[in-house]
C-alpha cells in the first residue's frame, strides 16, 4: 500500500511538473509584431538673432522666428515621401515681412548612404515695387506703382520676389560621430531677378560621444558647410546704363562653421557665417534698402563695381554671427 502511495504522489509531481513546464512556454510566446504604421508628421519652430540664407541676411541682421510643418509618409522603412509647409519673419528690400515655404520630395536610404530629391519654393507675399522711372535701362514700361516708389539710396526691387528651386542631396554616415554629405540647388530665376541660379555645397557634422555628458541627455555636434553660388544675368528690371538689358551678377563662395548642444527635442547653435561677396556686388544682388556709401555716409563711390555703378554698399553679404534655439518633434517619436 505505502508503496501504491509513492507511486502516486510521483505520477502526481512529475504530470503537475509537465504541466508546468507547459504553462511557462505559453507564458513567454512572444506577441505579435505591431502593424506598420506608415504615417508620421513632423513639426517644429525656431528663434534667431539673425536668418541668414547662403551667407546673406534675410532679415537686415535683426531677429527671426520661424516654424514648419510637414507630413511623411514611409512607403518602406528606407523610403519616404513628404511634403512641407513653413514660414519666417524676413525684411526684404520691397519690404516684404514673412517669407512662406512650400516644398516636397522623396528621401531613401541606402545603406549609409542618405539621398533627398525634391523641389521648394519660396514665397513672398506683401512687396512693394520700387523704381522711381517711367521705364527701366532698356526702356521697357513699368507699373504705376513702381514709378511712383524708390528708394532713397538708388536701388530698386520688384514687387514679387518670389521663385522656387529643385534640389538633391546625398548623405553618408560613417558612423555614430561622423557623416558628411554634398547639396545641389537650381532655379530659372533667382528672387524672380530673371537670373538663373545654382548652388553647391559639402556639408559635414561630427557628434561628441555621449559618454562625454553621461546621463545627462545632452548631446554636443560641431558643423560646417562650404558652398558656391552661381548665378546669371538678370532681366532689364535691375539693368544700369552699361548693361541696359541686365547685370550679370556676381558668382561667391559662402560659409559657415558652428557648434551645437541639443536637449531632448531642442537644440541651441552657435554659428559663424561669411561670404567672399564685395559690399558693391552685394548691394547689386540684394538692393538692399539699407546701403550707404561707406561707414560715415559721405563718400558715395568708394563701393563701386561694373555692376553697381552707384557706389552704395551693402553689409548683408559680410561676416555674421548666428544664434539660433529651435525645437524639433514628429508624432511617432514625441508624441506617443
Amino acid at each position: 500500500m505505502k508503496k501504491l502511495a509513492l507511486l502516486a504522489t510521483a505520477l502526481a509531481l512529475v504530470s503537475g511538473s509537465a504541466f508546468a513546464a507547459d504553462l511557462r512556454v505559453k507564458a513567454v510566446k512572444a506577441p505579435p509584431p505591431p502593424a506598420f504604421d506608415p504615417w508620421d508628421i513632423a513639426f517644429g519652430s525656431a528663434i534667431t538673432n539673425d536668418y541668414v540664407f547662403r551667407g546673406i541676411t534675410q532679415s537686415n541682421h535683426k531677429p527671426s522666428v520661424s516654424v514648419y510643418f510637414e507630413p511623411r509618409y514611409n512607403v518602406t522603412k528606407d523610403f519616404q515621401l513628404y511634403v512641407g509647409l513653413g514660414g519666417a519673419s524676413i525684411s526684404f528690400p520691397n519690404r516684404a515681412a514673412a517669407e512662406v515655404d512650400a516644398y516636397g520630395g522623396a528621401r531613401l536610404t541606402v545603406g549609409q548612404f542618405a539621398f533627398d530629391v525634391g523641389a521648394w519654393g519660396y514665397l513672398y507675399p506683401g512687396g512693394t515695387c520700387h523704381y522711381g522711372a517711367a521705364t527701366d535701362t532698356a526702356g521697357v514700361p513699368l507699373s504705376n506703382e513702381c514709378q511712383i516708389n524708390a528708394l532713397l539710396n538708388g536701388n530698386v526691387i520688384k514687387k514679387d520676389l518670389s521663385f522656387f528651386e529643385v534640389y538633391g542631396k546625398v548623405n553618408y554616415t560613417f558612423n555614430d560621430n561622423f557623416s558628411m554629405g554634398g547639396n545641389v540647388y537650381y532655379t530659372p530665376s533667382f528672387l524672380n531677378s530673371g537670373a538663373d541660379g545654382t548652388y553647391a555645397s559639402i556639408v559635414g557634422k561630427a557628434i561628441a560621444p555621449s559618454a562625454w555628458f553621461g546621463a545627462s541627455g545632452i548631446g554636443m555636434y560641431v558643423s560646417g558647410e562650404f558652398g558656391r553660388q552661381w548665378l546669371g544675368t538678370s532681366s532689364s528690371f535691375y539693368g544700369v546704363p552699361a548693361f541696359p538689358n541686365g547685370i550679370n551678377y556676381a558668382d561667391y563662395n559662402t560659409w559657415n562653421i558652428g557648434v551645437g548642444f541639443t536637449y531632448k527635442v531642442f537644440t541651441l547653435d552657435f554659428r559663424y557665417s561669411d561670404t567672399n561677396l564685395s559690399k558693391g556686388d552685394c548691394n547689386a544682388f540684394t538692393s538692399d534698402f539699407s546701403a550707404r556709401g561707406n561707414i560715415n555716409g559721405t563718400n558715395l563711390g568708394t563701393f563701386v563695381t561694373p555692376i553697381n555703378p552707384t557706389g552704395v554698399g551693402s553689409n548683408w553679404c559680410g561676416a555674421a554671427g548666428i544664434v539660433k534655439l529651435s525645437a524639433d518633434l514628429t508624432a511617432m517619436t514625441n508624441l506617443k
